[in-house]
C-alpha cells in the first residue's frame, strides 16, 4: 500500500504566511474576510500577472450529519450552517486558492468546485451518484469524531469511489475534532488507519477564523495531491499536461 506522500514536497504550505503572497491572497479576499465566487466568477488579477488557473471537481463524501455542508463552507470561508439539515439535492460551492510550487516557484490558482449531496437523496434519486463522479478528481471522505458508525463507514465510502484508473485523489477528514471529550473515535485508531490504507488523514474543528490558518492545511494538501496525481498521469500517459502547456481546462 502506497503510503501518503510527505507534505510540503509539492507545494510551500506555509506560503500564505509569507509576504511575497499577499497580492494573491488578496485576490480572494475582501475587507480581510473571504470573497464568495458564483459559478461564473473569477478571482482578477493586474494585467501585468500572468497566473494560470487550474479546474477541479471535488466531492464530498460521508454519512449524514458528519458536516459535509460545514467543510464546504469553512473551506470557502463562509458562514457555517448553526443548525443542521440534510442536503437535498446537489449543492456546489467554489473555492479559489492559490498555491506557489516549490520545485518551479510558479504561483497557480485552484479553482476548487465542492460538489456536496446529501445521503438520502443519493440513495433516493439513482442519476446522482452518476452526475457526481463524472470528471471528479478528488473525493474528501468525511467521518465525525463523535460519530463512530461514520468511521467504520469510511472502508465503504472508499469501495465506491475507487475507480479502476485509481487516478481520483482521496483524502479523509475527521470533523468535530474540537469535540474531543465526546470523541468515539481515538487517535490511534486514526493512525492505524491511515497507515493501513495510505491515505492521509486530516481533522477539523472548532470556530472558524477570519484568517487563512484553518483552511490552509486541507487546501494545500489538496492541491499538492491533485498536482502530483496530474503529473504522475502525465508521465505514464506520455501526454503534455494542461498545467505543463499552461493551457487551462473549462470549468466542471
Amino acid at each position: 500500500m502506497a503510503q501518503p506522500r510527505q507534505p510540503g514536497s509539492a507545494v510551500v504550505t506555509d506560503w500564505h504566511r509569507c509576504a511575497e503572497s499577499k497580492d494573491f491572497f488578496n485576490r480572494i479576499l475582501h475587507k480581510k474576510r473571504r470573497k464568495r465566487f458564483g459559478l461564473l466568477e473569477s478571482r482578477v488579477m493586474p494585467p501585468h500577472v500572468a497566473v494560470d488557473t487550474v479546474y477541479y471537481k471535488i466531492f464530498l463524501s460521508g454519512k449524514s450529519g458528519v458536516g459535509k455542508t460545514a467543510l464546504a463552507a469553512r473551506l470557502a470561508g463562509l458562514n457555517i450552517p448553526k443548525m443542521h439539515y440534510e442536503t437535498t439535492g446537489i449543492e456546489t460551492t467554489v473555492v479559489y486558492w492559490p498555491v506557489k510550487l516549490r520545485e518551479s516557484g510558479r504561483v497557480l490558482f485552484f479553482r476548487l468546485q465542492l460538489w456536496d449531496c446529501g445521503e438520502n437523496a443519493l440513495r433516493r434519486f439513482d442519476h446522482l451518484l452518476p452526475s457526481c463522479k463524472e470528471q471528479v478528481d478528488a473525493v474528501l471522505l468525511l467521518f465525525s469524531f463523535t460519530d463512530r458508525t461514520s468511521f467504520d463507514d469510511l472502508p465503504n465510502q472508499i469501495a465506491k469511489w475507487s475507480e479502476p484508473s485509481d487516478r481520483v485523489v482521496k483524502l479523509v477528514i475527521g470533523t468535530k475534532f474540537d469535540l474531543f471529550m465526546h470523541s468515539d473515535v481515538t487517535q490511534r485508531e486514526v493512525t492505524e488507519f491511515q497507515d493501513g490504507r495510505g491515505l492521509p488523514v486530516l481533522h477539523v474543528g472548532g470556530e472558524v477564523s477570519d484568517g487563512l490558518g484553518d483552511v490552509a492545511p486541507i487546501l494545500n494538501c489538496l492541491a499538492e495531491h491533485l498536482w502530483q496525481q496530474d503529473c504522475l498521469a502525465a508521465t505514464t500517459t506520455g501526454h503534455i499536461s494542461q498545467q505543463e502547456t499552461g493551457t487551462l481546462n473549462e470549468p466542471q
